[in-house]
């Protein structure tokens, strides 16, 4: 079959090839759906099988990519790629210009072509200049990247430097309560592995895990892997799907093994945040049974404090760090992931409110990776002189997130008023990639995928009901007209680029 790839296609013929990627998308649903009566695959994984194999049936059939792209969005993952940004409010290389992020952030190779653009490089280049100056300064502070870090934790320089982001919200901390690691889902497993540890010494079970749900679930993945039992504590949507103080008192009162609850401080899925007033009223509840004798640790995941509104994110920092008696149970997880669009680089850290407990933990940093990547340390602090001395960046990643979220909620909107898919469409608090909305009977995400193109993740991946679908605004960006798919300005796969 001889097809047209341009993006001018005239409209009958394009409508013609979408119609046919629409015929194999719902036959696919089909048979996955038949499977899934009868299969133990995750929900979320058979929702990324699904796609990757309407992509692969439509080349096969040499369907027309331009008909493809728009017939199949793929919003399952988090991941934002600049490479792909296409938005552009106001003039072309002004604040609003998106497109130049990837180049900003020195993610875009000298000379690469991305969305008609040519990047010039200095971002990338200055980085790996920089890289050098970094690992000068840490010598001279006598460590030396190339070798084993003994306590595998990572330099003292670049612990500082973060310490020091970390005291902006009134955390009394330094280099010792600081520990590196790859990525906020590393971090996490190294915690929960050295207390579990840390247990096995004191003759002690691992306990019980405290999950919110929805909630993260590779944290729940990991917490059974090491011992613990995981229990979740099923959110509501009058409380925007925030764990209450109400039920975090009762969980504890009806369950003497939980030693850890996990809160996302912003939420993945349902992106609502703690209020100030929500977190001081749970720390108030560790605080009455910390004054009977029990100590549970709070383990506060701050992936997404930084994509919201900064005046926001503040307060509830500051209603964190205001605990200062329970400052030994306090455990922080931090990343660039997301706040930065760096989910390649992995680039995480735990700032623990007592370096004694720091310190106890060194052994599950030791045992599990030996020693901190020394490239990958100081990229790691070359990024962080980055985004010191341009704040500018930080911005302007934050305006993206909210423009794709409304632009999102837009689509959904439009939707379902063509196909009467949702109950409810939630608003979040303007933070985090994602919007969770409630689906109306009948509908799940698979059928939304069949009526739409548009690929979600269901709720039972987080724990909860799969009444309800987390989109993410991550890898694609959302149509300013509200249509169903990308624009043809989105592809799925990168344009082509110019050699360097």
């Amino acid at each position: 079959m001889t097809t047209r790839t341009d993006v001018t296609a005239p409209a009958t013929y394009l409508e013609e090839q979408r119609q046919l990627v629409r015929q194999v998308r719902t036959d696919l649903v089909h048979q996955y759906r038949a499977r899934l009566q009868s299969d133990d695959e995750p929900p979320i994984r058979m929702m990324a099988s699904i796609v990757r194999a309407l992509e692969q049936e439509c080349a096969r059939r040499r369907l027309d990519p331009a008909a493809t792209r728009l017939e199949i969005v793929n919003r399952t993952i988090g991941d934002v790629d600049p490479r792909l940004i296409t938005e552009c409010e106001g003039a072309a290389g002004g604040p609003g210009d998106y497109r130049t992020l990837a180049d900003d952030l020195g993610i875009a190779l000298p000379g690469e072509e991305l969305q008609g653009r040519v990047a010039t490089g200095r971002a990338y280049r200055r980085l790996r200049d920089q890289m050098m100056v970094m690992e000068q300064i840490v010598m001279r502070a006598g460590f030396d990247a190339r070798v084993y870090d003994l306590a595998s934790v990572g330099n003292p320089v670049l612990r500082q430097w973060l310490a020091e982001d970390m005291r902006q919200w009134g955390l009394a901390v330094d280099a010792s309560h600081v520990a590196l690691g790859l990525g906020a889902t590393d971090c996490m497993d190294k915690v929960l592995r050295g207390l579990a540890a840390a247990a096995r010494l004191d003759s002690r079970p691992a306990g019980a895990l405290l999950l919110p749900a929805p909630g993260f679930n590779v944290v729940a993945a990991q917490a059974v892997g090491y011992g613990y039992r995981v229990h979740p504590v099923t959110t509501s949507a009058e409380d925007c799907f925030k764990l209450t103080a109400t039920q975090l008192d009762r969980a504890l009162t009806e369950n003497a093994d939980i030693g850890i609850v996990y809160l996302i401080v912003t939420s993945n899925p349902a992106a609502f945040a703690y209020r100030p007033e929500e977190l001081r009223d749970l720390v108030a509840v560790l605080r009455r049974w910390r004054e009977r004798g029990r100590t549970v640790y709070l383990m506060a995941d701050l992936a997404y404090i930084g994509t919201g509104i900064p005046a926001d994110d503040e307060a509830r920092m500051l209603a964190l760090s205001s605990a200062t008696d329970l400052a030994e149970q306090l455990i922080l997880i931090s990343s660039l992931s997301k706040t930065h669009t760096l989910t390649g680089e992995r680039f995480g850290w735990v700032t623990f409110g007592d370096a004694d407990l720091a310190a106890r933990l060194t052994g599950s940093w030791i045992n599990s990776i030996a020693s901190m990547p020394g490239e990958w340390q100081l990229r790691f602090m070359a990024y962080h002189r980055l985004f010191r001395e341009n704040p500018h960046l930080t911005t302007k990643i934050r305006n993206l997130y909210a423009l794709r979220r409304r632009q999102l909620r837009a689509q959904l909107t439009q939707l379902d008023q063509r196909f009467g898919l949702f109950e409810r469409i939630f608003a979040d608090d303007d933070a985090t990639i994602y919007n969770w909305s409630e689906l109306r009977a009948g509908e799940d995400c698979f059928s939304v995928f069949e009526k739409t193109g548009i690929a979600g993740i269901p709720g039972s991946t987080f724990h909860y009901s799969d009444r309800y679908v987390r989109f993410s605004v991550g890898i694609l960006p959302v149509t300013a007209d509200g249509s169903t798919g990308a624009s043809s300005e989105s592809p799925a796969e990168p344009p082509a680029r110019r050699n360097p």
